[in-house]
């Protein structure tokens, strides 16, 4: 099945690319369900973060699963679910003012689901026709974003210094 699309591919380094972001993406949504360990919630975010680990490990390994049904109802469930709580956080982060959305953890959960939820809408019928260079170079920053981020996070302490004690002690 995953000959399909490398078939439907035009450039077989995009198609390289994709899977290879895919991977990248599964590697760190599967980091950030492992940073929930100390959260007071974790059981919900580790869920939040673990689906999309799975969905995009899955897309790794073959492209074309994206056409499968339960993939899509997997990946569709997690969207919807995902923006009713962007929603209700964005809503919340709106009403108090917050600017600095790092330094506050709706601020952080608000941004985590929105990048799964941007993740896989961008996944969603990827196994269909080839991946293009719009999709890929789309996918590279995507995927280039977090690792960076959270680089940057980890280099600069005084950025975390207002965390509180679990955000700063899983890794």
């Amino acid at each position: 099945m995953g000959e399909v699309c490398e078939e439907k591919s035009t450039e077989p380094w995009l198609f390289f690319i994709w899977r290879s972001c895919n991977a990248l993406m599964s590697l760190f949504f599967a980091l950030a369900s492992y940073v929930q360990i100390n959260d007071p919630d974790a059981g919900l975010w580790m869920v939040g973060y673990g689906v999309p680990a799975l969905l995009c490990a899955l897309i790794g390994f073959q492209p074309s699963v994206t056409e499968t049904l339960p993939w899509r109802r997997g990946a569709d469930l997690h969207v919807l679910i995902s923006t009713a709580v962007i929603s209700t956080l964005g809503w919340r982060l709106y009403k108090e003012g917050v600017t600095n959305v790092f330094q506050q953890e709706e601020g952080r959960e608000f941004s985590g689901l929105t990048l799964t939820a941007v993740w896989l809408l961008l996944c969603r019928h990827s196994g269909r026709a080839p991946v293009g260079m719009l999709r890929v170079s789309t996918a590279v920053a995507i995927t280039a974003f977090p690792f960076v981020a959270w680089l940057y996070f980890y280099i600069n302490k005084e950025l975390r210094s207002n965390w509180p004690s679990h955000c700063k002690t899983a890794i």
